[in-house]
């Protein structure tokens, strides 16, 4: 989907679930030639960076944001996470840092204070859990000890924290939860503009969550799934209607400064009534709120009409 700076929805793409990532970033990439636009920034999450991608994006003298695996291997995210440096608060909930470890493409490391204490807090059920699990497994047979090692190597998040002395007895892996709290409320932005500000570059990639956003309620406010369609050309139809009501979303939205469940809720309010009498029947909307006033106010649109339908009986 590519959205404005506003969040506003202008176009959507849809492909088989099987297509690869360098094919969908050509053809969308291709598409947005004809639109003449004086810039464009690409904002991908962790699953676009890769060499080939970064640097199919760079063509055009375009831009892109990506962000990266901090639990990745890499050599660059590695020296990243290592340079010291001072936060810069942006937000109430965002504190943003540039690292130099590349001379083409930049570094920014995010930390949200809030995610940080959710982290922890999750981190410490799990170490609390794990513990109850070896407690006393020191006891066991060493086949009975690998046998409990097995089933924690199920548990990703558990079997993170376990660490497997060479006499074959379950440990807390220490340096590993120390290198997992160092990472708390943490995330890692790559970007390739030499020109934006490591706050520009963070609030760009939380554009990124617009479009997810924008994803979520097509799949649930506006019942994008499940699609009951087995043609292709029938469910590219369907998703296409449900971008065209996202898109009126977003732009009443961002006309009223409310959300969507909060206008609906509102406007569910306005009714039509019918009214049956000996000499016949007639249907009327209830009088408008003062809210629902201000809506089609800011919305520019008319007021239902007052009476809506008059029907006379039969002598």
């Amino acid at each position: 989907m590519a959205v404005t700076r506003d969040g506003i929805p202008v176009r959507v793409w849809c492909w088989p679930g099987n297509t690869g990532d360098s094919t969908l970033i050509r053809q969308v990439k291709h598409d947005m030639r004809d639109w003449t636009l004086s810039r464009i920034v690409w904002v991908a999450d962790r699953g676009f960076s890769s060499t080939q991608n970064r640097r199919y994006l760079r063509q055009g003298d375009h831009h892109y944001i990506i962000g990266e695996k901090l639990r990745s291997n890499s050599p660059e995210i590695t020296a990243a996470l290592s340079r010291q440096g001072r936060y810069t608060t942006i937000a109430a909930n965002m504190r943003v840092k540039e690292v130099r470890v590349s001379g083409s493409e930049r570094f920014v490391i995010c930390h949200n204070p809030e995610a940080a204490d959710r982290d922890a807090h999750v981190r410490q059920q799990l170490l609390a859990q794990l513990r109850e699990l070896i407690a006393g497994s020191d006891g066991l047979t060493p086949h009975k000890r690998g046998e409990l090692a097995g089933r924690i190597s199920n548990k990703p998040g558990l079997h993170r924290f376990l660490r497997i002395t060479p006499a074959g007895k379950l440990r807390i892996d220490t340096a590993k939860v120390k290198t997992e709290a160092n990472l708390d409320g943490k995330y890692m932005l790559r970007a390739s503009d030499p020109t934006r500000s490591p706050a520009d570059i963070a609030v760009g990639y939380k554009q990124l969550l617009e479009v997810e956003r924008g994803w979520r309620n097509m799949k649930s406010i506006l019942d994008l799934r499940p699609v009951y369609h087995r043609l292709e050309e029938r469910i590219r139809a369907h998703v296409v209607l449900c971008w065209l009501a996202l898109l009126l979303i977003r732009v009443a939205e961002t006309t009223t400064g409310q959300t969507w469940p909060t206008m609906r809720r509102e406007l569910h309010r306005l009714h039509a009534v019918t009214f049956t009498g000996p000499t016949g029947t007639f249907r009327q909307t209830t009088d408008p709120t003062k809210p629902q006033l201000d809506l089609y106010a800011r919305l520019n649109l008319p007021l239902p009409k007052k009476i809506i339908e008059i029907t006379t009986s039969s002598p």
